[in-house]
């Protein structure tokens, strides 16, 4: 992954990592939700009832005889996890579920994607950016936004703060002799490791946290100047508790795979070779080289986009007070609504809230799954923007005299307080008025919750300093403060253990059967991840109405 992951705070309830992941003008038509149940299409016959003060039509599900039809599903909470879930159902599984409702306790979609736009800026609060994967491309494509896509330069560099210095980070294996990021043993020692001639693997049973992985792997050096730094931004975490399986198990599995990260490599590759290779949708666009994504107007425009496909379907300031089981399947939500109280029958439910608002609400169905929910951390992290004149940038970090590249980080070990550093007017364009650099920071994280303390003119200060250690000539004006956006609970922790307790939640609600969970804290932290989650919840939500749909 890019160092454009800080960018990412898909923790952020449903967005991507921390760092380094209709045409213009027409209004699309609302999406195809399938036929209202007839005669010929029978349908669940139970009660949906609205409290009396409220005017509004349940869902505007039709029914007969004062019985209303109940919905097929209801997606509970509008971050970019839970309408991307809605959207996948509509375009892939339009037929077998056909009714779905969204709804979001907040007044708007988007949980914490949020893009602001002021006196020429265009800045992000939560995620910045995201890997664009064919899943990735294709909910965007399926929401309109082809040609509001923007990409970063795949050429720029990404640094990383060591003694001192900016050092750029390798793209590739092959651009690691190159590069003085590391020493010449860290190298060598990183090339036997990957190749296998490196200590035994633990014991069965005995998960490996992502610093006992690396250094064990690939050594000290590249554990300490690329690894926690890169762990720092797309986590804000402590790689020392982060588990290697459940946050980048990717790597992990090419160990177990091929006996060493080289030999699982090689071993995919023949895999993909073998593999029947379904044709790509020719409407993705096709980017080239590693690089990162977002919008000509900002991240928004994609919840957005969901949102006004979705039309109705979407209920915003609705918030989930309780959720039932009905004895012969199915559930009864209560929602206080600005119109009142609202109960709706639903056949099937997906919670995408963070895990710790899905405790409390699930708690009444299982005392299990709230106490094995409870137990994710999501960090503090605070994302600091700020903007400075051109010529505050020393000249050494000046590329053709200009500031490129996505950005820096900032291992630990160096003393400074920040993670990192996102160039947002140098990775996407028209960010900042010309003339002006826009740099997004953040600061907190896993090794540093105590931000929770700081006043926002603390946290600005000390991000402006350390930026005038690093980047900045020490006599650059003060900053202009554009936005300083604080996250109590910011990412969750992929910690050693993350899967078993995943997997105890799911165990205690194993019972109530069309009830499923979503969102970051299940799929991965990156908003790619979230995206590429939503249509694997939704295949599921599909199969389960199809098989055991109540007739």
């Amino acid at each position: 992954m890019s160092t454009a992951r800080l960018a990412d705070l898909p923790s952020l309830a449903a967005a991507q990592p921390l760092f380094f992941p209709a045409p213009r003008g027409h209004r699309p038509p609302s999406v195809y939700m399938g036929p209202k149940p007839n005669k010929a299409t029978p349908s669940l016959k139970l009660r949906c009832s609205v409290a009396k003060e409220s005017t509004i039509s349940p869902l505007g599900v039709s029914g007969e005889g004062g019985q209303l039809g109940a919905v097929d599903c209801i997606v509970v909470g509008g971050g970019i996890s839970g309408l991307c879930i809605a959207q996948a159902l509509a375009t892939k599984h339009g037929d077998a579920v056909p009714n779905v409702i969204v709804t979001e306790a907040r007044d708007r979609v988007g949980g914490n994607i949020i893009t602001v736009q002021k006196d020429g800026y265009l800045w992000e609060e939560g995620p910045n950016s995201f890997q664009p994967s064919d899943p990735m491309l294709t909910m965007l494509v399926d929401s309109g936004l082809k040609d509001d896509l923007v990409l970063g330069d795949p050429n720029a560099p990404r640094f990383v703060l060591w003694d001192g210095k900016l050092r750029p980070v390798p793209s590739s294996p092959a651009d690691i002799p190159f590069f003085d990021l590391m020493s010449i043993g860290g190298k060598l020692r990183a090339a036997f490791g990957a190749l296998g001639i490196r200590p035994s693997p633990p014991p069965p049973g005995h998960e490996e946290s992502v610093e006992e992985f690396v250094r064990r792997n690939l050594g000290d050096e590249v554990f300490e100047r690329l690894i926690e730094p890169f762990c720092s931004g797309v986590y804000a975490g402590d790689p020392s508790k982060l588990s290697m399986k459940a946050a980048f198990g990717k790597v992990w599995n090419l160990e177990q795979n091929g006996g060493s990260i080289v030999g699982g490599a090689f071993k995919a590759i023949q895999e993909r070779k073998r593999a029947h290779k379904t044709p790509r949708d020719p409407r993705l666009p096709k980017p080239k080289g590693q690089t990162v994504g977002s919008f000509r107007k900002g991240l928004s425009m994609l919840p957005d986009a969901i949102s006004s496909r979705l039309g109705s379907k979407v209920k915003l300031s609705w918030k989930l007070s309780n959720i039932s089981k009905l004895d012969k399947g199915g559930y009864t939500l209560t929602y206080e609504t600005p119109e009142g109280l609202i109960s709706l029958l639903s056949k099937s439910v997906v919670m995408t809230v963070p895990s710790h608002v899905a405790s409390s609400l699930l708690r009444p169905l299982s005392g299990a799954a709230a106490d094995a929910l409870s137990k994710f951390y999501y960090p503090p992290v605070a994302a600091v923007s700020i903007s400075y004149p051109k010529e505050a940038i020393r000249t050494e970090c000046l590329i053709d005299g200009e500031l490129k590249g996505f950005g820096q980080l900032h291992p630990r070990s160096q003393g400074l307080k920040t993670l990192g550093t996102i160039y947002s007017s140098s990775l996407f364009p028209n960010r900042a008025p010309p003339g002006r650099v826009l740099l997004l920071n953040y600061i907190g994280g896993a090794t540093n919750p105590g931000i929770l303390s700081k006043k926002e003119s603390e946290l600005v200060e000390a991000v402006d300093q350390d930026l005038r250690n690093v980047l900045l000539n020490r006599n650059a004006k003060d900053p202009l403060v554009l936005g300083v956006k604080v996250w109590p609970q910011a990412i969750p922790q992929f910690l050693v253990g993350h899967f078993d307790v995943l997997d105890a939640a799911k165990a205690a609600l194993s019972d109530s059967q069309g009830l499923f969970l979503g969102g970051n804290y299940v799929t991965g932290v990156a908003l790619g991840r979230c995206v590429e989650g939503a249509y694997d919840v939704a295949a599921e939500v599909a199969n389960f109405v199809s098989r055991y749909a109540y007739k």
